[in-house]
């Protein structure tokens, strides 16, 4: 998170008014896109029932959640407006466990895929409210061991005098020692290799079950399997950015115009652009969301929708047209 908390702290008010504007507009179209589709998963019932959209559902929260923390967070280091130590280390706790929430929470949903096309018998055992609830309840524990454990370590070395500072907040508070950045890597690089771990596992047995499966069940296979691969590729976006200060340091040594070039794309790049991509892979490449979104998009006024809809979920109770 420090390339995101300090993205906008070492630039002069003339030279980034235009990057301001753009970091503005695309948070606010992303959370624009989010809220309509949290709301369109709220409506409908037979989403709220349906495993894979409630994880769906939780990253979004996530996403946008994260985005209107981060972006707080540049605004107030762009306008130098100071905070008190103990508000940023909470700010940068809650930062911190959201932006693990994401890669955690696209790995369960990988896993989710997999049960369904590898073991079809046993999904609707597997998937069930009590497992889910489990599911996300480890989600939420494991988001925030990373942060909280800096947070103690923060905790044994910091003075008293320390919490009721004030400075402009960045993450860098939460390094007060070279040691506190070395257990930062050493955790996000260990949770990179057991998450890529387990996405390329999905993504080999999908593979197997592809190739196994009858013309019907492949077509379903073939569409998992490439919901997996864009999984994957947004997990490796939103992994980079633990890279991104090393890289950042650096360049800075090098030219400081660059650094502040290079710091920006990489908040645009590793931070923006995997939360447009849940968007992209379940609320437009979904055929049934995205006949909900869009019914819910004009307002309910296009009743062609309705029995579309209807017919989608006719083995549920719910009335998605209500």
């Amino acid at each position: 998170m420090q390339n995101e908390t300090g993205i906008l702290g070492n630039m002069t008010m003339n030279r980034i008014n235009n990057k301001v504007v753009v970091v503005q507009g695309l948070i606010g179209l992303l959370l624009c896109v989010n809220s309509l589709m949290i709301f369109t998963f709220i409506r409908q019932e037979v989403f709220r029932t349906d495993t894979r959209y409630i994880l769906f559902a939780q990253m979004l929260f996530l996403d946008s959640t994260l985005m209107l923390m981060t972006d707080l967070a540049v605004l107030g280091a762009y306008f130098q407006y100071p905070l008190t130590s103990i508000l940023c280390v909470i700010l940068c706790v809650f930062m911190d466990g959201f932006t693990y929430g994401t890669p955690l929470t696209l790995v369960v949903m990988c896993l989710e895929r997999y049960v369904a096309i590898c073991l079809p018998l046993r999904h609707a055992d597997i998937s069930n409210p009590k497992t889910r609830l489990i599911g996300l309840l480890l989600v939420w524990l494991f988001s925030f061991i990373p942060s909280l454990t800096e947070l103690f370590a923060l905790l044994s070395v910091a003075p008293f005098s320390f919490w009721f500072s004030s400075a402009v907040c960045n993450f860098d508070v939460m390094n007060l020692s070279s040691w506190h950045s070395l257990l930062r890597t050493g955790i996000s690089q260990l949770y990179f290799l057991v998450l890529s771990a387990i996405t390329t596992f999905t993504y080999i047995k999908i593979v197997v079950a592809a190739r196994l499966a009858s013309a019907e069940s492949k077509k379903s296979a073939s569409k998992c399997l490439r919901t997996v691969i864009l999984h994957a590729f947004q997990l490796v976006l939103c992994f980079i950015q633990f890279w991104c200060p090393f890289i950042e340091s650096a360049v800075m040594k090098i030219d400081i115009t660059l650094f502040v070039n290079v710091r920006y794309s990489n908040f645009v790049l590793f931070l923006i652009l995997p939360r447009c991509l849940s968007s992209l892979i379940y609320g437009l490449r979904d055929a049934k969301f995205f006949l909900a979104l869009k019914y819910n998009f004009f307002f309910g006024m296009n009743k062609n929708i309705c029995p579309v809809l209807d017919q989608g979920t006719s083995n549920s109770n719910a009335n998605t047209c209500t």
